[in-house]
């Protein structure tokens, strides 16, 4: 170890650096004398006449773990300045204090050599560029690492063993607290229990954590605060999505006791730094698991089924839950051609499944095709029925209790914060009525405290009543009952949702192949039972949608023999020989022209009597527009006759055509537009 004399002036030119670190806010809080033995490093480095601009505190660390150093600001700002050349020695009060891991120490001692950086603490100065220097430094290292490790496995089997015994106390869940004898018991708060039940019944009911959400959107969640001014306070807010994950793999609510569901892990970035992150341990290898430790909101077979549940829901990992839409095979149609899992659009309302995946990523074969939803659907609802047995007077039964519960549970959790708003207002009445007349600003306060309460009281019961309100009767006992003989009934019935459907499918349907040739109309139809069994239906594509609307040859024959009619006329003609369009609709005007479009039926041109002509040609006759003819027309001037279509045509002998040409010579206007073509052509 070298002494006081290896600091040279080529050291005190640049900086010294004290760096300081305690392993938690705890400690910072509690070891006063730590820290300011640590600042007093900073007098040390004056002592060894370093300028006091010279000299540098970094104190960004303190209240974090040494463990790492890439969660360390202070620490890489140290690395960064020794890297640059710019610290001529590290002061501390010993080399551990520097990084608990050996990695981050000796990367940052192979540094100090490279920059001929020097490290002090109390027991003196470390040139890295002598070999027993870095010898000594070394042996410290190791002597620190093996020191933490004894430490950390004293105190880590010191906590499994009393975990061992289900006596290691840490934050329980909501809905649990710990009595005075350290165990665990559910919540005396009866509204808190009841709350935390409803959302594993919301579960089951609604299959998802965001239905579990969504029936707690005009409800409040409690919630408990770790830390702080309001620790161990119960705060009431909204219930998110990652809370109903959380309580429902968390196994303490089966009553279980466990110790060890997550390990830290470190894992090793592309860039070389080391991160520290906490995995999840599979059930088996739990290091503690005490059934029956405490009471239970569910049962563990409960636990089970919810986890299974929520990998069904997983869609990352290859599940296909229960989705919206009218589609009933969604998610577990496969394409025949490719293999790839069909997706499902939906059109103007109408479900289509579509081998689109197969187009993304260029495995598009001539046999992907799509299909209209309802056609695959109606024929495997079709065979689904056949094979369900109608027994199913129990399970209808079982749900109608279930739901009667389920609304029994909610009347009664609103019942309990009207409960609560009523033992609160009470309250405040007894200390408003207890204060002394005298101390009106007292007195004031606390009666502004109980019409607050009033009034959170009269919201409470305006709740209860709207709950109330809200809450349709079930249908009688023998309709459910009639319901159940009747499995055709209860999958028509209009109160049966489309997810209800779904969930019947799945589960006696693992899924569902389409295969159809290129320009066949035949598909068929692969189903693949959860049993192992299979079989296959056959099923005829629909026309499309063009052929579909298309009128029949009768209708469009018809209207070709009656073009020369109006179109009202040819209506009343086709309703007369008992036509009409796809889906029984009757033809109307819009629909003939339509005809006339599509089928390219004209109208016979107009054919004036004799001495008579059309608007137009009476223009070209006259060398005026089709407009000044109008005109003359709208004023009287000009003699018209309609035909049945409406159209005009205008006698026109010689008296008339010499009336119109003097009406042209008399007005300017006129014989300039007749006048303007003349001289025109003669230039």
């Amino acid at each position: 170890m070298s002494d006081a004399r290896a600091i040279t002036t080529r050291h005190r030119e640049r900086l010294a650096v004290v760096y300081l670190r305690q392993s938690s806010p705890a400690q910072v809080r509690q070891n006063t004398e730590s820290t300011a033995r640590q600042y007093a490093l900073a007098e040390e480095a004056a002592r060894l006449e370093w300028a006091a601009a010279k000299i540098l505190v970094i104190d960004a660390d303190l209240g974090r773990s040494g463990r790492s150093g890439t969660a360390r600001a202070g620490f890489q700002e140290l690395v960064s300045r020794v890297c640059l050349g710019e610290v001529g020695a590290i002061f501390g009060l010993e080399v551990s204090r520097l990084a608990r891991s050996s990695a981050d120490l000796q990367r940052l001692l192979e540094f100090c050599n490279l920059t001929d950086t020097l490290i002090v603490d109390a027991d003196g100065v470390y040139d890295l560029r002598q070999f027993n220097d870095r010898l000594l430094l070394g042996l410290k290292d190791v002597m620190s690492v093996a020191e933490l490790h004894v430490l950390a496995g004293r105190l880590l089997e010191s906590k499994r063993a009393a975990a061992r015994r289900g006596e290691l106390r840490f934050p329980l869940p909501i809905g649990y607290i710990y009595d005075q004898d350290g165990h665990t018991v559910l919540d005396p708060d009866e509204e808190i229990r009841q709350t935390v039940a409803d959302v594993f019944a919301a579960f089951g009911a609604a299959g998802s954590a965001y239905g579990v959400v969504a029936a707690f959107r005009q409800r409040r969640f409690p919630r408990r605060a770790y830390g702080g001014t309001w620790a161990g306070d119960i705060r009431w807010g909204r219930l998110m999505h990652g809370r109903v994950l959380g309580m429902l793999a968390n196994p303490a609510y089966t009553g279980t006791y466990v110790f060890g569901r997550y390990r830290s892990q470190r894992t090793v970035q592309p860039d070389g730094t080391i991160r520290l992150k906490t995995v999840e341990l599979p059930r088996e290898e739990w290091l503690v698991a005490l059934p029956n430790h405490h009471s239970a909101y569910i049962s563990w077979d409960t636990y089970l089924a919810n986890q299974r549940r929520l990998k069904q829901n997983y869609t990352a990992g290859g599940a296909r839950p229960v989705r919206a839409g009218d589609a009933l095979l969604q998610g577990i149609v496969l394409c025949g051609a490719c293999g790839r899992r069909m997706t499902t659009t939906y059109t103007s309302g109408k479900g289509i499944y579509d081998c689109a995946r197969s187009r993304q990523d260029g495995t598009h074969t001539p046999g992907c095709r799509s299909i209209r939803a309802d056609v695959i659907d109606d024929a495997v609802a079709r065979r689904l029925l056949q094979v369900v047995a109608p027994d199913q007077i129990a399970l209808a039964l079982r749900a109608a209790d279930e739901v009667t519960a389920r609304r029994a549970n909610r009347i009664r959790t609103v019942e309990l914060q009207v409960e609560r708003t009523r033992y609160e207002a009470a309250r405040a009445e007894r200390a408003y009525h207890q204060c002394e007349p005298e101390n009106r600003l007292v007195a004031r306060s606390l009666e502004q405290r109980w019409e607050a309460k009033l009034t959170a009281l009269a919201e409470a019961e305006g709740a209860l009543a709207t709950v109330r309100a809200e809450t349709v009767p079930l249908p009688s006992r023998e309709t459910l009952e009639a319901l159940a003989r009747d499995v055709h009934a209860l999958w028509d019935a209009p109160t049966t949702s489309a997810r209800d459907r779904k969930r019947v499918v799945r589960a006696l349907i693992a899924d569902v192949t389409l295969r159809s040739a290129p320009g066949s109309k035949v598909v068929r139809i692969g189903i693949r039972w959860h049993s192992g069994a299979s079989e296959e239906l056959v099923v005829h594509r629909p026309p499309p949608a063009p052929v579909i609307r298309r009128p029949p040859s009768a209708a469009v024959a018809l209207v070709r023999t009656l073009a020369a009619q109006t179109n009202k006329d040819i209506v009343a003609a086709l309703h007369d020989a008992g036509l009409s369009r796809a889906g029984g609709r009757p033809f109307d005007v819009a629909a003939i022209r339509w005809m006339r479009h599509a089928y390219r039926i004209p109208v016979p041109p107009l054919q004036p009597g004799p001495g008579a002509m059309t608007v137009r040609q009476v223009a070209q006759r006259l060398g005026i527009n089709t407009g000044t003819v109008y005109d003359w027309i709208h004023a009287g001037t000009l003699e018209v006759h309609r035909d049945p279509r409406g159209r005009l045509s205008i006698p026109f002998p010689s008296r008339v055509e010499e009336a119109c040409r003097q009406r042209i010579a008399s007005s300017g206007h006129l014989r300039r537009l007749i006048r303007t073509p003349a001289v025109r052509g003669a230039v």
